[in-house]
């Protein structure tokens, strides 16, 4: 059983802690590995029909989400320190109809050791241009770790 998430906010940064019950080398693999990062990093009902991505140090990523009603948001970013098991660092940008990126934020992943076979995440993302980009950023990454949840439920 997955300890329920929590969320703490200021006005421009995000955090959210969610403890899963799987190892952290699993949990790591979960971000850093490509098939697996794309069966579960999206909020529920929407899907990834394209992911591109180099993770290492320096790498880069694009990504597009597709909602249930077609509609598609492509992000990308920079990947900025793999540090396996336990930290990774990335930045997020999302990129508008025409491909021009918008505002960048930086995610940092952190993964502890939360007794037996049990990981707390704990996911800091700023600064934000806005409360509300926060809030939704708050809801898509809670929905996602849903789907990471029941990712590792399935292949743990």
């Amino acid at each position: 059983m997955t300890a329920h998430s929590t969320a703490a906010k200021s006005d421009a940064e995000l955090y959210l802690t969610r403890t899963f019950d799987a190892p952290r080398e699993l949990v790591f693999q979960m971000w850093t590995r490509p098939e697996h990062l794309n069966n579960w990093s999206c909020p529920k009902g929407m899907t990834i029909p394209h992911a591109e991505g180099d993770i290492r140090p320096g790498g880069s990523y694009r990504t597009c989400m597709r909602s249930p009603d077609g509609k598609e948001y492509w992000l990308s970013g920079v990947y900025k320190e793999i540090d396996e098991p336990e930290r990774i660092v990335f930045t997020h940008v999302w990129d508008d109809e025409t491909g021009r990126p918008g505002h960048e934020t930086v995610v940092t992943v952190t993964l502890r050791e939360a007794g037996a076979d049990k990981t707390q995440l704990t996911l800091h993302q700023a600064i934000f241009a806005s409360t509300e980009s926060r809030d939704g950023h708050e809801s898509g990454w809670s929905s996602a770790f849903d789907n990471l949840e029941d990712y590792l439920a399935k292949n743990g």
